[in-house]
C-alpha cells in the first residue's frame, strides 16, 4: 500500500511539473515584483541601506553566501520556482541575466518599496514599483531581440507573476514615525482606500504589459513581526494598530481583485491570503514545528526585534525552529509553509483558486 501511495504522489508531482512545461519553450517563466519579502538581490546593485548582502543572511542558502535575499536561505520566489521545475529567477540588475537565462524570467523586486512612491524614502536609491514595471518593458525588448516579438509575447502571456506590496506602506510610511505626513493627511480607513486606488492602477498597468496569471499577496500580520512586538506590542502580544491596518487592507485588496477580474472577464489576478498563512503558525507555532513565532532568529533587543541582523547579532543555532529570521522576514521554513498554501490552499487562503488549480487549468489550453 505504501508503494502505491508513494507512486501516486510521484505521479501527481510529475503531472504538476509537466503541465508547467512548454515543450518548445521549457519551464514557464516567472516574474517577480515587490519588496524585501521577494527581492532576490536587486538592491545589491544599488546605493541603498536596504540590503541583505552580508552574513549571517544566506547562512542556509545552498552556497551559504549572502545573496541579497532577506532570509536565512530561500525566499518565496525561489520556492515557487522549485515547485514549477524552473531555475530561480535572477535579479534583473544582475549582470548574469543574459542570453537563455532571460527566458527563465526575472526578479524586479526591490527591498523597501511600497505601493506609494514616498514609501521607503529613508532607504534612498530603491526601485519604485513603476520603475520595476519600466524594467519589465525593457526586459521584453531584450527578449524580443533574442527570440522575436511574437514568442516574447507568448512567453509573457503564459508566465506566472508574483507581486508583493503593501506592508511597507504601513510600517515604513504611515506608522514609521508619530504624526507622519501620511498619518496626518489620512485617517487609517481613508489611507487604505488611497492605497487600494493606487494599487488598482499598478495592477492595470501590469495587465497591459502582458501577464495573464498574477499572484497578488496581501500583507502579512504586520503587528506580529518581532520588530512591532518589540516596539508597539504589550506583554509580547501583537501590536493592535498594525493588525488593524492589515485587517482593513487585505479584504479591500480581495474586493479590488474581484472587480478587476470581472472587468477583464477572466481570473487574471489571484489573491493570496498571506495574513492567514502567517497567523496559522503565529497562533500555533508548535503545531508547525517552531519553538517560537515571536522571537526572531537573528537580531538583538527584546524578541531580537530591534535593529538590523548583522554578524554581531544574536543568532539561533537552528533556523528551522523559528518562524521569523529577522525582525521582519520569515525563515526559509516558514516561507515553505506559505508556498504550500499558495500551491494547494483552499479558498480561505487563495481566491479564487490556488496555484495547483491554475496549473491544471492552463495545461488544458
Amino acid at each position: 500500500m505504501e508503494i502505491l501511495a508513494t507512486f501516486s504522489i510521484l505521479t501527481s508531482l510529475l503531472l504538476l511539473l509537466s503541465s508547467f512545461v512548454d515543450a518548445q519553450n521549457g519551464p514557464r517563466a516567472l516574474f517577480v515584483f515587490g519588496d524585501s519579502l521577494v527581492d532576490s538581490g536587486n538592491n545589491n546593485f544599488l546605493a541603498t541601506t536596504a540590503r541583505a548582502d552580508s552574513p549571517p543572511y544566506g547562512i542556509d542558502y545552498p552556497t551559504h553566501i549572502a545573496t541579497g535575499r532577506f532570509s536565512n536561505g530561500l525566499n518565496i520566489p525561489d520556492i515557487i520556482s522549485e515547485t514549477i521545475g524552473s531555475e530561480p529567477t535572477l535579479p534583473y540588475l544582475s549582470p548574469e541575466l543574459t542570453g537563455q537565462k532571460l527566458l527563465v524570467g526575472a526578479n524586479f523586486a526591490s527591498a523597501g518599496i511600497g505601493i506609494l512612491n514616498d514609501t521607503g524614502a529613508q532607504f534612498l536609491n530603491i526601485i519604485r514599483i513603476y520603475g520595476q514595471l519600466e524594467y519589465f518593458q525593457q526586459y521584453q525588448q531584450r527578449v524580443s531581440a533574442l527570440i522575436g516579438e511574437e514568442r516574447t509575447r507568448q512567453l509573457v502571456n503564459k508566465a506566472l507573476v508574483l507581486i508583493t506590496l503593501g506592508g511597507n506602506d504601513f510600517v515604513n510610511n504611515y506608522y514609521l514615525v508619530p504624526f507622519s505626513i501620511r498619518s496626518t493627511q489620512f485617517t487609517l480607513p481613508d489611507y487604505v482606500d488611497y492605497l487600494i486606488s493606487q494599487y488598482t492602477m499598478i495592477l492595470q498597468r501590469l495587465y497591459e504589459l502582458g501577464p495573464r496569471r498574477v499572484l497578488v499577496t496581501g500583507t502579512g500580520p504586520l503587528g506580529c513581526v518581532p520588530s512591532e512586538i518589540a516596539q508597539r506590542g504589550r506583554n509580547g502580544n501583537c501590536a493592535d494598530e498594525l493588525q488593524k491596518a492589515a485587517s482593513l487592507f487585505n479584504p479591500r485588496l480581495v474586493q479590488m481583485i474581484n472587480q478587476l477580474n470581472n472587468k477583464i472577464g477572466s481570473h487574471v489576478f489571484v489573491a493570496a491570503n498571506a495574513f492567514q498563512m502567517h497567523m496559522d503558525f503565529i497562533n500555533n507555532p508548535r503545531s508547525y514545528g517552531f519553538v517560537t513565532s515571536k522571537v526572531a532568529c537573528c537580531g538583538q533587543g527584546p524578541y531580537n526585534g530591534v535593529g538590523l541582523c548583522t554578524v554581531l547579532s544574536n543568532l539561533c543555532p537552528n533556523r528551522n525552529l523559528y518562524a521569523f529570521w529577522d525582525a521582519f522576514h520569515p525563515t526559509e521554513r516558514a516561507n515553505r509553509l506559505i508556498v504550500q498554501q499558495i500551491l494547494r490552499g483552499n479558498t480561505n487562503y487563495m481566491h479564487p483558486m490556488n496555484l495547483s488549480t491554475i496549473i491544471e487549468l492552463d495545461s488544458r489550453v
